[in-house]
């Protein structure tokens, strides 16, 4: 990308000489609209503080120098994450209001750098809205990941099987808690045997550094597919706020790959025509991370 000649719609807002506001303009058109996720989840963003610019401005406080040429700054945020140099990227700050099924909110929670308010069944009626998978995410279970799927198809037979079942227990599931609503047993109660595949909400709050080990994770190919679809849906809003840094991001981490120094001398054996020494699921992390490099490494068709 050419930086030199790219325009940022960025508004930035001088106080004094202090940088008091800034608004990413082609994230304010993207403010309060739902991105879909699965058959009844979205993401949506709500607010946002900062954006590249942000990342720029705490970067050089110490030398008391304001916004360079969109070049430089593009180098500053590049330099900063390929370092490692992060807390910069803590100033850039999203509030997201996110509906997901429990199973991948309880997945999702596990990210614990973050501020969150989720809707309680003590306080409300849970709305009878349950997740079904698509008909070509129902596999077998994987054989060498004991928490993935196998790739392969299963049976059309199979496939409407599962799905009946699905159908069948939440409508039990829900009729059940509504007559016990309906006789006036405690919210706290009633809600105890809703499954895992009831829609939750709520809001999340998480700055730019730990978004971005989010994405990292949950954007993984070994992550559960349903959460992969709301962290590719969280992307769209990360890179519209921060196109800078998640152009970084997407080199340096998304598509990259650290190696160990065990990996690194396998590498040099390679090189030099002798047998690589990593055994079992070392060198299956290995091959893994050679085989993102080829891939990116192919012509685009």
């Amino acid at each position: 990308m050419d930086h030199d000649e790219e325009l940022i719609d960025i508004d930035i807002f001088h106080r004094g000489d202090r940088m008091a506001h800034i608004t990413v303009l082609e994230a304010e058109k993207l403010l309060d609209q739902e991105i879909p996720v699965l058959d009844k989840g979205f993401v949506r963003l709500v607010d946002y503080m900062g954006g590249d610019s942000r990342i720029v401005q705490t970067a050089r406080v110490s030398y008391g120098e304001g916004t360079k040429t969109v070049r430089q700054d593009a180098g500053l945020i590049d330099y900063l994450l390929r370092h490692e140099h992060t807390s910069p990227f803590e100033h850039v700050i999203f509030e997201l209001h996110c509906k997901m099924p429990i199973f991948v909110a309880r997945q999702w929670v596990r990210h614990r750098t973050a501020r969150l308010n989720e809707i309680s069944g003590r306080y409300s009626v849970m709305k009878d809205e349950f997740y079904l998978p698509p008909r070509e995410q129902i596999s077998l279970q994987s054989i060498d990941n004991k928490q993935g799927r196998n790739k392969e198809s299963v049976p059309v037979e199979l496939q409407d099987k599962v799905l009946e079942l699905l159908k069948k227990d939440q409508s039990a599931s829900y009729a059940n808690y509504t007559e016990i609503l309906n006789d006036g047993i405690a919210r706290e109660l009633a809600r105890i045997n809703l499954p895992l595949s009831m829609y939750t909400e709520w809001y999340w709050q998480m700055d730019l550094k730990n978004m971005l080990h989010f994405l990292k994770l949950r954007m993984d190919s070994h992550a559960q597919w349903e959460i992969q679809e709301y962290a590719r849906a969280i992307a769209k809003i990360v890179k519209t706020v921060c196109p800078m840094a998640y152009e970084s991001f997407e080199r340096h981490i998304l598509h990259g790959a650290k190696l160990s120094s065990d990996e690194i001398a396998a590498v040099q054996c390679l090189i030099a025509g002798k047998p690589n020494p990593l055994e079992g699921r070392r060198l299956a992390e290995f091959n893994d991370k050679l085989n993102r490099v080829s891939a990116l490494q192919k012509p685009a068709e």
